[in-house]
């Protein structure tokens, strides 16, 4: 499977126009995930003008390896999948932006969005489907495998690692859990974690010891991820013996956490404690005209599917709000 598509810029796309910074759009969203992606068809569709802002096109669905659990496919990648949402998009006339971020929402009756490029565009509507950016090891040989062996998602990714030999960084809960998705299929899971002791929850830990498919290296790091056309070791170090040496593996699960995309808001929006912004039954956050949808947002199970059933409420409940003021 070919994992280095071109997607190329949707700027390409002549359905798709600059953004009028003299024009009040009745809905703004920023993202360009599935959360997104779905708001922006939902919006036009329902006939309110829309503009798209997004640093990146696909979110982290452009760095899934593969994916078999969204309906309408028995398998794509995640490159191909976000082609898929380009094309359902390029149907209609949008005001688009990419490359830019947004660095703060000022409240009101119309709303103003400024852009780290210091352009402030207007809505009476704002959409935030930002996502999440996982953590990295920030070690060479994770981008450039990133979607061909270094993975971010068990609960995606793991059904591909079948029979293989699969490392996970981390000891918390998130990576006890991609530890317990591998155990059902793989060969062999070693967990490198940086500290003396796991971190997980105690119910977590207790699932995954004494396997006899798992090792545990403690007060480890990974220095290097390995490969040719896709992983193929790590390299790590004990940080007591300063040692070096390679493990073999297929694959290499990072799970040292993520972060949501809502620093810009932390001052404007009510976040719980991990900064996800709080959002109710219809997608709308602590300021009335202000909607948030997807991984940035405290509904749970981060998944394809449920962050682009959230961007269609979010539209919708949008569009609604619109209609009445």
């Amino acid at each position: 499977m070919d994992f280095n598509i071109s997607l190329g810029s949707f700027v390409q796309e002549e359905n798709f126009t600059s953004f009028d910074p003299d024009r009040t759009y009745d809905v703004i969203i920023l993202g360009g995930g599935p959360a997104g992606l779905t708001a922006a068809v939902y919006c036009m569709r329902k006939g309110v003008s829309t503009g798209l802002i997004l640093a990146h096109v696909g979110g982290q669905v452009a760095e899934t390896a593969g994916i078999e659990n969204y309906m309408g496919y028995r398998y794509i990648n995640g490159m191909e999948l976000v082609e898929k949402f380009r094309e359902q998009v390029m149907q209609f006339g949008i005001s688009y932006e990419e490359g830019v971020s947004a660095v703060s929402i000022t409240d009101g009756d119309i709303k103003k969005v400024e852009l780290d490029d210091g352009r402030i565009f207007s809505s009476r509507a704002v959409i935030i489907a930002t996502g999440k950016t996982p953590r990295r090891l920030n070690v060479p040989g994770e981008l450039e495998f990133t979607g061909r062996g270094v993975a971010y998602c068990s609960t995606c990714d793991a059904p591909l690692f079948g029979g293989k030999r699969v490392v996970v960084a981390g000891g918390g809960n998130s990576a006890a859990e991609a530890v317990i998705d591998l155990l059902k299929v793989a060969s062999h899971v070693t967990m490198v974690q940086f500290l003396d002791r796991l971190t997980a929850d105690a119910v977590l830990v207790r699932k995954i010891e004494s396997n006899d498919n798992l090792d545990v290296l403690y007060e480890h790091e990974i220095l290097e991820v390995k490969g040719d056309t896709g992983v193929t070791g790590i390299r790590v170090r004990n940080r007591i013996t300063e040692e070096e040496r390679d493990i073999v593996s297929d694959g290499i699960f990072v799970e040292i956490g993520l972060s949501p995309n809502s620093e810009f808001v932390k001052n404007l929006l009510e976040l719980n404690q991990t900064g996800e912004i709080l959002v109710d039954c219809a997608c709308r956050t602590s300021v009335p005209g202000i909607f948030a949808a997807g991984d940035v947002t405290t509904v749970p199970f981060k998944q394809i599917i449920v962050a682009g059933g959230e961007g269609a409420k979010a539209a919708l409940s949008a569009c609604d709000y619109i209609f009445k003021h």
